[in-house]
């Protein structure tokens, strides 16, 4: 038996050359061996211990899941550091008031998020330029030492924090770790696991599975930023994920983009018929019927662990029949998250598991689930103190269950006020309310929970001041005489495909709790976003005796006012979530108006425009057509964008051309530019190079950056570069012009459609080229750009985004400003000069010289650079970029080092 965590450590020296985990980081994506997080823990604990914070002090950590988050969590628990994790949706007040509380002495975070209260802070992003050290001797530790402290209540009720302790974490991970021992054997086989992991690790399940239970078998685990389902079937597949830990909301849009799939492949009636034909068959034969969508995640991906909230049955069902095991848990942030647990090879269908061994689970009279075992906390941090969290031997989850004979537990409702989402976030209604009485507007309110698919979505009752009066009605029997206004606000990245929507009004009580509404919003985190409401039709709720607001009535009237709307408000959604991600890019609050203009009224700019396509596709988890985009207007152009982008799969035109980097083709590609290109371009062209000594000592990958003259510019260029970079380099071409070529319009003749083809893959083959559109589909592009970066590769770019039509170079394209920021490498401006006069006399042979190929000075930025301006400066870079200009700054480099000698 392990006195501690600390001693599962000794697993990070078994799997040491194995990859521990997988994390994005702009377009690149960034691989920690187990050594190499251990090594980062071991470098935080170093400075833990520099700062003089010891044994038992608090540190909070802060932002995305990412490789810097487990080392800290490691490199704290080194040092006998009590974490105190915060969801990066936190708001930065809610954030201040739980440091200060704790009275935490170290602040661990994203650069983006900040206490300014905090006194010493530490960014992720900076974690890799700490010193290392040798490593340091672990403290001594015991069961009962705190290891962290989780805070679940909301932002405006008082904090309340579940102390952890090692003991808690252990009891739920040795009955795991016995378990898999039976199974190792098999584990060799498909070694290494991957988890891709899209549970935040501020929450204790999402710890489980990202933290604890991956270094017991050496798997890898994956984190993702973006969770639109095309990008998370994307990363499993790519990235040969076996299983996926996520929410059910999530698992529900991957159901909807597979259902909009199957239904345009094999039409409704036979999407039905095969889904009902799987129902009772076995495992095997589902497999084989559904193969084409196990082909599109990847052979390797066959489990989905749903947590954090109820599972769907009708989403359950689905996966099951696809031919994919579906394991549920059940447990709380009390219990240290697991309670019981479906065993992968043992599925009760619709049940959230066995009790896992160490506890014991029981119903009381009214059906409530009670809990005893190690793995429950002892401790409830509040106002600065640890209190105790038990009123008894028994643990009262306030939810409602059923147990089978066999000993399966079935969840069947939440017996507490606490409303759980499907993405699994408690939501306090007390918090809600609070928020919204702090408006002078209100004169009262409810939040109650909407119930959807076993979970739950906050709805506000509202009793506005600023209302004209209604005559009396049956309000007590809960009859009222007037229908209410529902609409909704912003809508968070976890939003489904289709946003909740309900009438929209454009005035009276509707604008005045709209705004209301708004205001509410700015003060609650993410997932705690009100987004139905109803406005109650009289002066006052219905109350009991003691005039607390009769609940029941208030409910029941809402649930059915919704109910009544949903079908008529599907219309009018989504205008308020789009004011909403214009404000969050552009950091300035907007008046609501559908007819605003996006440059004039809104002054979009053209980073501005990427980063809101971005943020909507997220929101709402759909593609939708750049082309389009660029084209929109107004705010109602972009709203009606989103509802056709719902209902309509994207079809991508452009292929990413992977294989062109594996062998035999790279070899081929070397031998063919040394038979081919390379004399060719020494004979026709014969370029003079000035200043290839800036890539002597450059190590790469590099991001090379030119001016687009003709379709050869790749030849001089690449004669231009050392052997090392031009044997690596991808090129991007327009992507335009690599779609016509690979699919020829059918109205051209049999015999050009065959020389377009055959073009299409030579030039993809011999020059490593991918597609780069000038507007549709650049992020995938710069997406590969990175993966391309991440196998070594350099990459090439035209920034003009054209060819030159008078010799003269144009305006960069913004884009290329994101992509310098995002791949964080070397960039090399490179510029042909001489090239076009021979274009217009259509000469095939140059004299010696007269083509010149200029290789700048390698510039890098800061991160938090802006990508317009970076855009600019490699603008003027390339432009400035002469013979003249290069033999100047070799003249004053000479004198510098005369002056110096």
């Amino acid at each position: 038996m392990s006195s501690s965590l600390i001693d599962y450590l000794a697993h990070f020296s078994q799997y040491g050359n194995d990859a521990a985990c997988v994390f994005p980081r702009g377009y690149r994506t960034v691989r920690w061996s187990y050594g190499e997080l251990l090594g980062y823990a071991q470098r935080l604990a170093t400075r833990i211990e520099f700062l003089g914070i010891g044994q038992g002090d608090r540190i909070m950590l802060w932002g995305a899941n990412c490789g810097e988050w487990l080392a800290a969590f490691w490199g704290a628990m080194l040092r006998g550091v009590v974490v105190v994790p915060m969801d990066q949706a936190a708001t930065p007040e809610f954030a201040a008031r739980v440091f200060a509380q704790v009275g935490a002495k170290l602040l661990i975070s994203s650069r983006e998020l900040r206490i300014p209260s905090a006194p010493v802070t530490i960014h992720f992003e900076d974690l890799s330029q700490l010193s290392s050290a040798k490593p340091l001797d672990p403290v001594s530790l015991t069961r009962d030492d705190a290891l962290e402290i989780v805070f679940t209540s909301g932002t405006t009720g008082e904090p309340k924090g579940v102390v952890i302790t090692h003991g808690n974490v252990l009891a739920n991970l040795e009955p795991i770790e016995r378990e898999m021992q039976k199974y190792l054997r098999y584990e060799r086989i498909f070694h290494p696991l991957r988890f891709l992991n899209l549970l935040p690790l501020s929450h204790v399940f999402g710890q489980f599975m990202g933290i604890f239970v991956p270094p017991l078998i050496g798997a890898t685990t994956l984190f993702l930023e973006s969770i639109k389902p095309s990008e998370i079937v994307r990363t499993i597949h790519n990235e040969r994920v076996s299983v996926l830990i996520t929410v059910p909301r999530l698992l529900g849009s991957l159901r909807e983009l597979l259902e909009i799939e199957m239904t345009s492949r094999l039409g409704e009636e036979r999407m039905r018929s095969e889904m009902e034909r799987a129902s009772s068959e076995h495992f095997g034969w589902r497999w084989w019927r559904f193969r084409r969508i196990h082909s599109r995640f990847g052979w390797k991906f066959w489990a989905i662990i749903s947590g954090g909230a109820t599972l769907d049955h009708d989403d359950e069902e689905f996966w099951r029949r696809l031919g994919f095991a579906v394991i549920q848990g059940y447990g709380l942030t009390e219990t240290t998250s697991l309670v019981s647990l479906n065993h992968p090879f043992k599925l009760g269908r619709g049940s959230i598991g066995k009790a896992l061994p160490g506890r014991e689970i029981k119903l009381d009279d009214s059906g409530e689930i009670l809990v005893r075992g190690d793995s429950i906390a002892k401790t409830y941090w509040v106002n600065g103190s640890p209190i105790s969290a038990r009123e008894g031997e028994w643990f009262r989850t306030g939810d409602l269950g059923a147990v089978d004979e066999a000993g399966n537990l079935y969840f069947k409702g939440r017996k507490k006020n606490v409303i759980v989402t499907a993405e699994g976030m408690n939501v306090y209604p007390e918090d809600l309310e609070a928020a919204l009485k702090s408006d002078p507007a209100v004169r009262d309110c409810l939040v109650i929970g909407i119930e959807h698919g076993g979970n739950a979505e906050p709805c506000a009752v509202l009793v506005l001041n600023s209302r004209e009066p209604h005559p009396p009605n049956t309000a007590a029997s809960g009859a009222p005489n007037i229908v209410p206004v529902l609409n909704e606000t912003s809508v968070s990245q976890s939003e489904p495909r289709v946003p909740h929507s309900a009438r929209f009004s454009q005035g009276g009580v509707g604008a005045e709790a709209s705004l209301l509404v708004t205001r509410a919003n700015a003060k609650l985190a993410a997932h705690q976003q009100i987004r139905q409401w109803v406005v109650w039709p009289d002066e006052d709720f219905p109350r009991t005796s003691t005039q607390k607001p009769r609940q029941d009535l208030i409910a029941a009237y809402a649930r059915a006012q919704i109910a009544d709307s949903t079908t008529t408000a599907r219309a009018d959604a989504g205008l308020s979530g789009v004011e909403a991600a214009i404000a969050s890019v552009t950091k300035r609050k907007i008046q609501s108006s559908a007819m605003a203009k996006l440059e004039d009224d809104l002054n979009l700019s053209s980073i501005d425009r990427v980063d809101l396509l971005t943020a909507l596709e997220q929101r709402y988890q759909v593609e939708l057509d750049e082309t389009r985009f660029a084209e929109a207007t107004t705010v109602s152009d972009l709203e009606q964008m989103l509802h056709e982008a719902a209902a309509v799969p994207p079809i991508s035109h452009y292929r990413y051309p992977r294989w062109a980097q594996r062998w035999p083709i790279t070899w081929i590609r070397t031998v063919i530019y040394y038979l081919l290109t390379w004399p060719a371009t020494r004979i026709m062209a014969r370029p003079e190079v000035i200043g290839r000594e800036h890539l002597d000592n450059l190590k790469g990958p590099v991001l090379f950056v030119s001016n687009h003259v003709t379709y050869i510019d790749p030849g001089p260029l690449m004669f231009a570069m050392p052997r090392r970079v031009r044997h690596s380099l991808a090129i991007a071409m327009q992507g335009e012009m690599l779609a016509q070529m690979r699919n020829p319009p059918k109205s051209m003749n049999v015999f050009r459609r065959a020389v377009e083809q055959l073009s299409y893959w030579l030039v993809t083959a011999l020059f490593d080229v991918f597609p780069l559109p000038q507007r549709s589909g650049f992020r995938d592009s710069f997406a590969f750009a990175g993966e391309s970066v991440d196998h070594g590769y350099n990459v090439l770019i035209f920034a003009e985004g054209r060819r030159t039509t008078d010799g003269t170079m144009s305006p960069f394209r913004a884009g290329i400003g994101i992509l310098a920021q995002q791949l964080r490498i070397p960039i090399v401006p490179m510029k042909i000069e001489g090239l076009f006069p021979l274009k217009q006399e259509n000469r095939k042979f140059a004299r010696r010289g007269e083509i010149q190929v200029i290789v700048g000075e390698p510039v890098e930025f800061a991160e938090d650079a802006d990508a317009e301006e970076i855009a600019r400066e490699l603008e003027n870079r390339v432009k400035n970029l002469s013979p003249r200009s290069h033999r100047d700054t070799e003249k004053v480099r000479s004198q510098i080092g005369s002056s110096q000698k």
